[in-house]
């Protein structure tokens, strides 16, 4: 799309003749359009060129109207290998150029590949080259045809200035008005002053294209005097454009459109050309009296001295908008309508006034350009996204290109073109505050419209899908699945898994990123909420395999990092440590658990298959687990595990799963809700495992004063008071590891010191003679058990037995937690010394006491384990 320093060019057309290889033809067009101004040698003024490789017929024919619109220069492109190809090459040549014929300045024809007597023939139209990689010289062959165009432009420019054909000066027309002036009175004064307005205006343009700032402009104000007398509307608007176009390159030198390199000033202009910026600038008023009869002046030096300056920044865009009010009239002219929208958009962006080029482009949107073709459709419509663009309206400039990528696969086009329209789709993210990256949407709260979201993304699933590329699809489904989950509604997220499933049955999604041809690269999609995990806590190993340091070696490996006491910085440091550490350590070879809050926020089963733990540190060995979640279910407990293969510190980093059909890895630091106790711990070499089996029947009562994790087994004993027991344990080696020593302690969980005696007695002489114990080897212990309890304050023994849990039969005891005998109803008070002789009828309890070894007698075997694992972790 134009800009109004286009005005100022030459139109050149490039193009192939016959066969030429797409990459070799563009290779060289961009040489050649590198070429884009030339200074004029023996002149003080530059040639703008522009270069096209396709330019429709039709278009030439408004040339008069606008001369930057007509081709006058012809480059082809052509490869022959030998001469007798060559005439037909040249033939075809000749062929071309007759296209343009009736407006062509001059042509060159640039041949590679033939070489001999043809290719040594000096011609001016034709250069020859062996090859596409030998052909140094063609910047210079297209400067030296660049001005072969500007001496034929500057004669024509002359000419046109100094017409003396009297009153018949030829009336220059738009290809629609042709038919409209057939039988008109050539004689009137009317008809006269407008084939001399629209003369003037021709002139101005010629004068604008050859470098001649200040002479076009003066032409241009006059062609604007007699073209308004004669209510010439369609010419009047050219001459005001044309008008404005050599203010806004007097104004900005640099050019208007953006994306162009910065032009350089035309020497003719002043040095203050870039910095006038008078809001009370004028036209130039023109004397009558200048003019010729025929209104053309040759001189124009008069009108120059009179010209107080071109129009103000402010007189431009009023200028442009009363120009687009007269092209307005004539609904044949609505490209050029459109055009004229389009530069004055492009002007008020550089002026910074974004709210009146909205207001042109809204005018450019309802304008009717008639039968256009799908590719124009869709080029309009991306023009209109640019220029909104440009001007700061980014969600609008996101809405017509997806209008435009939507046109890109209309029903009327028989090939849609699904490629060019996922490549639009994808360049109006950014307008809808939309980012293909997952962590964006975990930085707060969600930004714009969600529901306008959702549509683009269904509409890239779709695009993706038709461009054969289901890898594509899975990604752009789990994206919308992952970051619009909060907006879907229940039936909307059966819908969105039920694709996804059926996509990922033939590509299964993956935490691969997925690069597109134009080397954008989409990120992976983990799938944080399916489920949503709230917590994770790394799980302490069971009370009976937990490692244990020896006391007597606690010393040896003590820090000595640092030579004081006290330093703030290390405790600064220890601080952040114990931030992350865990106070508890794993061993090699056991099985670790780490626990996970998760729940489901789908409104049906979640299945969620090969869920394991991700670690970095030592060699991890996960083991993967499938939930079943129910729909909405709260926060539900799952335990993940995994066997650490060797010793060092790990970290656990987060968590893998597989949800419809897509594998995720979810790391910990990118889930900022979660909570988490610390997720590096301490893994220590393997340890020696121990197992104890005895004599002892099993009790079905634990002990209150012990939880279950301290207990591996809970055997019970019945034993009259005095009574001797032998017990036999066997110890079993159930690890990989040797024993080498062995220690025995026993516990005795009530403090009651006047009730209980040493009840324990062993010897570990000849169990140490087995040592040390080889894996799957066992040894044996016997350990003698004797009860002996003091009965001497019965009343408070019977009290501290049954708080105790020991039964006591053989007494009337009505309550089961205290009884106070009564003396009989014959017997008076006595003293304490009486009242001792008052119980001596009372059955001793020791006769018939029961009792139960949960309290007295078992062995505390985690402690047997403990102290086993002790020694080796030293040894």
């Amino acid at each position: 799309m134009q800009c109004a320093e286009d005005h100022q060019t030459v139109l050149v057309v490039v193009q192939p003749v016959g066969i030429v290889p797409e990459d070799q033809f563009f290779k060289i067009y961009k040489r050649i359009t590198s070429v884009s101004q030339v200074t004029i040698r023996d002149s003080q003024r530059l040639l703008y060129i522009r270069y096209r490789h396709h330019y429709l017929a039709e278009n030439n024919e408004w040339g008069d109207f606008q001369t930057h619109r007509k081709v006058v220069g012809l480059v082809s492109i052509t490869t022959c290998s030998s001469a007798k190809d060559w005439p037909q090459t040249a033939e075809r040549f000749h062929g071309q150029k007759e296209v343009y014929s009736s407006t062509l300045y001059d042509s060159r024809l640039l041949v590679f590949g033939l070489q001999g007597e043809i290719a040594e023939q000096q011609r001016t139209d034709v250069a020859f080259y062996p090859s596409f990689e030998e052909c140094s010289d063609v910047e210079r062959r297209v400067e030296d045809f660049v001005e072969s165009i500007f001496i034929v432009l500057e004669s024509k420019r002359l000419d046109r200035a100094t017409d003396k054909s009297g009153d018949k000066i030829p009336l220059l027309c738009v290809p629609f008005e042709k038919k409209d002036f057939v039988g008109l009175d050539t004689d009137s004064r009317h008809y006269k002053k407008r084939c001399q307005g629209r003369m003037r205006k021709h002139v101005g343009d010629l004068c604008l294209q050859a470098g001649m700032l200040q002479d076009a402009l003066v032409h241009y104000h006059m062609a604007v005097e007699l073209l308004r007398g004669v209510n010439d509307f369609l010419w009047l608007g050219a001459a005001l454009e044309g008008l404005c176009s050599a203010s806004v390159i007097f104004h900005y030198p640099g050019g208007t459109a953006g994306k162009m390199a910065a032009r350089k000033p035309s020497i003719s202009q002043p040095a203050d050309a870039g910095k006038r910026h008078r809001p009370g600038a004028q036209e130039v008023l023109i004397d009558p009296g200048a003019l010729t009869t025929n209104g053309i002046s040759a001189d124009t030096s008069t009108e120059i001295g009179r010209a107080k300056n071109c129009l103000s920044p402010e007189d431009i865009i009023e200028k442009y908008k009363e120009a687009i009010s007269y092209y307005g009239k004539y609904k044949n002219a609505g490209v050029i309508e459109l055009e004229a929208c389009v530069k004055a958009v492009r002007v008020l962006a550089i002026q910074k006034r974004a709210r009146e080029a909205s207001e042109f482009l809204q005018n450019a949107v309802y304008i009717n350009l008639g039968q256009l073709s799908e590719e124009e459709k869709i080029q309009r419509y991306s023009i209109l996204s640019e220029l909104y663009e440009l001007i700061g309206f980014h969600r609008k400039s996101a809405f017509f290109k997806r209008v435009a990528a939507m046109q890109c696969v209309a029903p009327t086009i028989s090939e849609p073109g699904w490629r060019a329209c996922y490549k639009l789709l994808l360049e109006t993210l950014p307008g809808y505050s939309l980012s293909l990256d997952p962590k964006d949407f975990s930085k707060g709260t969600h930004r714009g419209w969600a529901a306008v979201q959702m549509r683009l993304l269904h509409e890239l699933v779709y695009a993706s899908r038709r461009m054969g590329n289901p890898g594509l699809s899975v990604r752009h489904l789990s994206f919308l699945l992952q970051t619009m989950l909060d907006f879907l509604s229940d039936q909307e997220k059966k819908e969105v898994t039920q694709s996804l499933e059926n996509y990922t049955s033939k590509c299964p999604g993956g935490m691969e990123a997925i690069t597109l041809s134009d080397g954008l690269k989409l990120p992976p999609v983990p799938f944080t909420k399916l489920p949503i995990v709230r917590s994770v806590k790394l799980l302490n190993l069971p009370a009976s395999l937990r490692p244990h340091k020896v006391k007597g070696l606690l010393g040896q490996n003590a820090s000595t990092a640092s030579p004081f006491i006290y330093s703030p910085i290390i405790m600064h440091n220890r601080g952040e440590e114990r931030s992350k550490n865990i106070d508890f350590q794993w061993v090699q070879g056991d099985v670790c658990e780490v626990q996970l809050m998760v729940y489901n926020p789908m409104p049906y089963e979640l299945r969620v298959e090969n869920m394991g733990l991700l670690t970095s540190g030592v060699e991890f060995e996960s083991l993967p687990a499938a939930l079943s979640l129910p729909a909405e279910s709260g926060l539900y407990p799952v335990t993940l595990v995994g066997v650490p293969r060797t010793a060092g510190n790990i970290t656990v980093n987060g968590y893998h799963t597989s949800v419809f059909g897509v594998s995720s890895d979810c790391l910990l630091e990118g889930l900022p809700s979660v909570k988490t106790s610390g997720c590096l711990v301490e893994v220590i070499p393997s340890l020696p495992r121990l197992q104890l089996s005895t004599s002892l029947p099993r009790s079905a009562h634990t002990s209150q004063h012990m939880s279950k994790e301290e207990l591996s087994s809970s055997v019970s004993v019945q034993l009259f008071n005095g009574e001797k027991q032998q017990l036999t344990i066997t110890l079993e080696n159930i690890g990989t590891e040797d024993i080498e020593s062995l220690e025995l302690t026993s516990k005795t969980v009530n403090t009651k010191d006047k009730v209980f005696g040493k009840f324990l007695s062993w010897d570990l002489e000849e169990a140490l003679h087995h040592l040390p114990l080889k894996p799957g080897q066992t040894v044996t212990l016997t350990i003698s058990i004797k009860v002996k309890l003091d009965f001497s304050g019965q009343e408070n023994l019977l009290q501290d037995l049954n708080d105790d849990g020991i039964s006591v039969t053989g007494l009337p005891i009505s309550s089961p937690l205290r009884h106070v005998l009564k003396p009989r109803t014959e017997t008076k008070a006595v003293s304490s010394e009486s009242g001792k002789a008052e119980y001596s009828h009372v059955k001793s309890p020791s006769s018939v006491k029961e009792c139960r070894q949960d309290r007295m007698s078992v062995l505390h075997m985690e402690q047997i384990c403990k102290g086993v694992r002790l020694q080796m972790s030293d040894g």
